[in-house]
């Protein structure tokens, strides 16, 4: 039971942004955006050193003693290029954009925004998995309330994250309730993919400390390539820094507090 509910957890943190749609008239305010995506860049880089990287490292450790940093150097090192790949193959569209990214397609505006917000989606479901992945193992000293700190970490951040992409999709001319669903769609992956890296982490346990690190360079990936970018392009760029020490913050404490 307690599996179930911290790998869904992030995906309801996305279904209640997304409901945002309904209480809101327009957009959120450019400061307001900037801000939470200064917050969701500070989650998941602590999230990504707390509850992947450090872990990762822990793991190693009584295998490969000095050299126990290399699984966390391999795999953070295949999630950057991991996600490199994904960023030119698949169509995506990023917030206040007007030149898709990925292969040429003929998709919708509307659903190559809502391909991005999914592509943002993927580490941090497979983040998820694989430290209920550890949990499950009992390896590397992951304890239930540290995995559920980091699904309410993520969950938080995928709040505004909801908001964000639910919001301009009304304004692109659509209803209420479809933005609301595609919103919410964006973030059926992270479940989906926190299943699927339990069922290969239970396959071949030692590749667990290669799993935790390859989630934090996939995650650290969308966070300088994507989150940071929009949230200091132009004017008030401070907003977004004291929006990410604050996730930051929050994010170092839900971990070393419950973890």
């Amino acid at each position: 039971m307690e599996l179930i509910t911290g790998l869904l957890i992030p995906f309801l943190g996305t279904t209640l942004g997304s409901a945002c749609v309904f209480f809101l008239k327009d957009e959120l305010h450019r400061l307001v955006q900037k801000g939470l995506l200064g917050f969701a860049s500070g989650v998941m880089v602590a999230a990504s050193v707390w509850s992947l990287l450090i872990p990762s490292i822990d793991m190693a450790e009584p295998v490969m003693g000095t050299l126990s940093f290399v699984p966390a150097a391999v795999g953070f090192v295949a999630g950057i290029f991991f996600l490199l790949g994904m960023d030119r193959v698949i169509p995506h569209l990023h917030l206040n954009e007007e030149q898709p990214e990925g292969v040429p397609s003929h998709l919708k505006k509307t659903t190559m925004l809502v391909l991005a917000v999914t592509l943002h989606n993927i580490p941090e479901g497979m983040a998820v998995g694989v430290v209920f992945a550890g949990l499950l193992a009992g390896t590397g000293g992951i304890t239930i309330s540290g995995a559920i700190a980091l699904s309410v970490g993520i969950a938080i951040q995928n709040f505004p994250e909801g908001a964000i992409i639910s919001l301009p999709l009304k304004s692109e001319g659509g209803s209420r309730k479809t933005a609301f669903l595609y919103g919410m769609a964006s973030g059926i992956v992270e479940p989906v993919a926190a299943g699927i890296t339990i069922l290969l982490t239970g396959i071949v346990t030692p590749l667990l400390p290669y799993l935790l690190s390859f989630a934090a360079g996939a995650m650290i990936y969308v966070v300088i390539e994507e989150l940071l970018p929009e949230a200091s392009e132009g004017e008030h760029s401070n907003i977004s820094t004291i929006g990410f020490a604050a996730g930051f913050l929050i994010m170092m404490i839900l971990d070393v507090a419950l973890g």
